[in-house]
């Protein structure tokens, strides 16, 4: 409330007018401790009643729960607003559990393919947009995440091949993972680098006195320049006009040789 639109975080989705609308996003660090009031205002197409309601969203700081290890997985086969069903994205988190094993495991992102630059796809064979879902859990990355980045994965990956992945089975009845675009990042050997601030007295260093310009400054003739500029150039088309007129009036010796060539 009080803005004219959503929080930059905040995206919303609505296929059609007869479907449901989601919001969905994360929140940056800027919105954490701060309570986010939406308003939604909704109308009925055929009596035009109209009813209004206030979305208040508490964010709260994860540092007390931290996820070090983050996976972004690549789901082909579902549209943004699909995964964001409470059971769709259960069945999910409990497949990467089965395979990752943490103690704690949270959805951290979901994100559309079109906001990272992908095609809308054809409507045809029911073919899905794809959507990122990044997980985060507490617990190293189990041997089976890490076999898409062993040389041989990365080479069928390079030449647009299905990695081989033991683990694929486990998702492969509802979710279609493209293993070739998930994302590992462990941020316990992220290295934070630091620049000590150098405080000082808050007193520019002296640099002499300022001398601005004088106020009255001499004024300059254009004249020379400007018959300069107007000289040069019909000079110049005076010497081309002469020459131009000797060859056409003066040099006519092909005439005469053609008139005693041509019989009478």
């Amino acid at each position: 409330m009080g803005y004219p639109d959503r929080p930059g975080w905040l995206r919303y989705i609505q296929r059609t007018p007869f479907s449901d609308g989601v919001l969905y996003g994360s929140p940056t660090f800027e919105s954490v401790g701060k309570p986010t009031i939406i308003e939604i205002t909704a109308y009925n197409r055929r009596t035009f009643e109209t009813a209004r309601h206030n979305l208040v969203i508490n964010i709260m700081s994860g540092e007390d729960f931290p996820l070090p290890y983050q996976a972004e997985f690549f789901i082909k086969n579902m549209n943004v607003e699909e995964i964001l069903a409470s059971e769709i994205l259960g069945d999910f988190l409990g497949a990467v559990k089965n395979v990752w094993q943490p103690d704690r495991l949270n959805a951290i992102n979901i994100t559309s393919a079109l906001d990272r630059g992908g095609r809308v796809p054809l409507p045809i064979n029911d073919m899905k947009e794809g959507v990122y879902v990044m997980v985060g859990a507490d617990v190293p990355f189990s041997s089976c995440l890490r076999e898409v980045e062993n040389p041989q994965n990365q080479l069928r990956c390079s030449q647009e091949m299905e990695p081989a992945i033991s683990c694929d089975k486990k998702f492969r009845a509802q979710f279609h993972i493209d293993w070739c675009k998930i994302s590992l990042v462990d941020k316990t050997k992220q290295v934070l680098i630091t620049q000590e601030l150098m405080r000082g007295e808050g007193i520019l260093p002296d640099a002499g006195e300022y001398k601005p310009p004088s106020e009255t400054l001499k004024t300059r003739d254009y004249y020379i320049d400007f018959l300069i500029t107007l000289a040069v150039p019909s000079a110049v088309a005076l010497v081309l006009f002469a020459i131009l007129a000797y060859i056409m009036c003066c040099r006519r010796e092909g005439m005469e040789k053609r008139n005693m060539q041509t019989p009478e």
